[in-house]
């Protein structure tokens, strides 16, 4: 059986246009949603993921894997880590391009365990825009950002209008979103949930 080089992105793109309001390199991103289970605050067994931008419209992910996500004893399960990579992914598409978007595509690629105790540093990028198409890629490493390569993504996020999430959402959960907004905030908020 031969193996094909895949390329990625697999069709021709565009580089993506960076919204006016990005956050800037070195701020601290929020949990979009206080109760989502990869980076809310509100779910006892969630991932709490913590994000923040880095240089060059990256953004960088630090999943603490704690017993609470093992699959195997002592190691990350795979879905989880999974989970990770499409919080990192999604935040880095949503905060750079500001255009709401949902995955369509994620693959993840395991290249070595992740123990429970251990520290997965995710830094994910958006490689271009094809239409309503958007690519991004991430890899994750182990206990330091330039620790031993532990998993790496890509994906496919389509961009879809707000009524998406309202329509197939919870009305509720987005009162909640917008009732901690502050005035500036509610005008300028037009980014993936």
């Amino acid at each position: 059986m031969s193996q094909k080089v895949r390329s990625w992105p697999p069709v021709e793109t565009e580089p993506p246009t960076i919204h006016e309001y990005a956050p800037a390199a070195g701020e601290q991103l929020p949990p979009h949603f206080d109760e989502c289970f990869a980076c809310g605050p509100e779910q006892p067994g969630g991932l709490r993921i913590k994000t923040e931008v880095a240089e060059n419209h990256v953004v960088r992910a630090r999943f603490e894997v704690t017993k609470n996500h093992q699959g195997a004893p002592g190691l990350a399960h795979g879905g989880l880590l999974s989970c990770a990579f499409d919080e990192a992914l999604g935040a880095v598409v949503g905060q750079m391009l500001r255009k709401p978007s949902v995955t369509g595509k994620l693959e993840t690629d395991f290249r070595r365990p992740v123990p429970v105790g251990s520290v997965l540093h995710i830094a994910a990028k958006v490689d271009g825009v094809a239409g309503r198409k958007v690519y991004a890629s991430a890899e994750g490493r182990l206990d330091a950002e330039d620790g031993p390569l532990a998993v790496e993504a890509r994906a496919l996020f389509i961009t879809v209008g707000l009524e998406h999430f309202l329509q197939h959402g919870d009305v509720e959960g987005w009162r909640k979103i917008g009732e901690k907004m502050s005035k500036e905030e509610r005008e300028r908020w037009d980014v993936n949930p």
